[in-house]
């Protein structure tokens, strides 16, 4: 059975999924970079969440990505089926780590 053409809807859901994850990867290396320097709050155990959550999320999008390819999805369905792992991911930690808020100096 072959799978219908994308439409301009598709492809404009599959490029702006992009582009969140785009932004939200940067928001989440903000904050983590401003933990690092002291003025974001964050857990002392970050770093280490920070390099222990790669992987797993990684792997879990290349199997995502590969399941749909290997089903005979479109092309803008593999992409998508590939970012949402680490879109949920990186959506999460990037409300996680706002909650926070600045590491702001107490005034006496």
């Amino acid at each position: 059975m072959m799978a219908r053409n994308a439409s301009s809807l598709d492809l404009y859901r599959t490029g702006m999924t992009f582009v969140s994850l785009m932004a939200q990867t940067q928001m989440v290396m903000t904050y983590r970079m401003m933990g690092m320097a002291g003025v974001w709050k964050v857990a002392g155990s970050e770093n280490q969440r920070m390099v222990d959550e790669k992987g797993p999320a990684f792997a879990e999008s290349m199997f995502a990505g590969a399941r749909a390819l290997m089903t005979g999805q479109r092309p803008d369905q593999v992409a998508m089926a590939a970012m949402q792992p680490l879109h949920s991911k990186t959506s999460s930690n990037s409300r996680r780590l706002a909650r926070r808020g600045p590491k702001l100096p107490v005034l006496k």
